[in-house]
């Protein structure tokens, strides 16, 4: 699809029609137009097919499939030490700070609720509230895959229904609230480090997100919020370093941790890019230490 045709659609279309009408063209297996769009694609973005497990884009039976590329086992290795949070995703460093009075930075004169990031629930909120947050923007020719930072057992995921808009940088520095409106996954952990959220938001033309152990979450039936909550025995287990989701042409990863816990790297600045595997922060001495509940 061009890119004056994708901007007329917006113009003459609902979003989410429209992200339901390219998701399906994305999901196009065989024939001319799947090669067509891959092959533009990495020309458009630039993207470095030689770290892909499979190089040659003729190995893709449709974009979807060459959007959510698996990349050589080699080219992301992850942090070993213990104490060292992994990078979820590769990326861009938009903003990450302590989360004061239950807001959130998401540019220079905008901030948002934690809360409403994650669902509206006061209960589910308040253990981040004074943590810290980093939230990493991933462009189009990034990989798209999203990896555990630590150790992680699920407590909660939450399908939280809203608009589509684009969450580029110069987006989130103009609309309000941005990542509390558009529509998104938040997944909550329990972890060596206590709660850990990982809130991965749609965005224009996003086709669906997915987590590993749901498949696609988005888009639901309904306008609802949904959620679901696991109990300790039957819940997933993802050791860090592990696939926890991906997009499905691409957005942005909102982390949140308990106060104390972590410390994020010091070179993570606004506009630093990110690379899914290397130091992300480290735990506190002053963590509250517990084993994951094995029963």
């Amino acid at each position: 699809m061009t890119d004056h045709l994708k901007i007329l659609l917006q113009y003459l279309m609902p979003k989410h029609l429209v992200s339901r009408l390219v998701g399906r063209l994305a999901a196009k297996e065989g024939g001319r137009l799947p090669q067509w769009m891959i092959t533009r694609f990495i020309r458009q973005y630039q993207v470095n097919m030689r770290e892909a497990l499979h190089e040659n884009p003729a190995h893709y039976a449709s974009f979807n499939d060459f959007f959510t590329r698996a990349l050589k086992a080699d080219a992301r290795p992850v942090v070993e030490d213990e104490q060292v949070l992994a990078m979820p995703v590769d990326g861009a460093i938009s903003q990450l700070a302590p989360i004061q009075q239950g807001r959130i930075i998401q540019a220079k004169g905008h901030d948002y609720s934690a809360r409403t990031l994650l669902g509206g629930d006061k209960a589910l909120a308040a253990p981040f509230m004074g943590g810290d947050f980093a939230t990493i923007y991933l462009a189009p020719k990034d990989y798209h895959r999203i990896h555990m930072p630590l150790d992680g057992i699920l407590k909660t995921m939450i399908y939280v229904p809203g608009e589509l808009f684009s969450v580029n940088p110069l987006t989130a520095s103009r609309v309000p609230e941005l990542f509390a409106r558009n529509e998104r996954v938040v997944c909550v952990f329990d972890t060596v480090a206590g709660p850990m959220a990982m809130v991965l938001v749609g965005a224009t033309i996003v086709a669906s997100i997915e987590t590993v152990w749901a498949g696609t979450v988005t888009p639901p039936a309904g306008k609802r919020i949904q959620r679901w909550d696991y109990k300790p025995d039957t819940a997933p287990r993802l050791a860090k370093g592990d696939e926890m989701g991906r997009f499905k042409l691409g957005s942005t990863v909102v982390c949140l941790f308990a106060p104390g816990q972590v410390s994020l790297a010091e070179h993570l600045l606004p506009g630093t890019p990110t690379r899914m595997g290397t130091e992300f922060g480290t735990l506190n001495s002053a963590s509250i230490e517990h084993e994951l509940d094995n029963n």
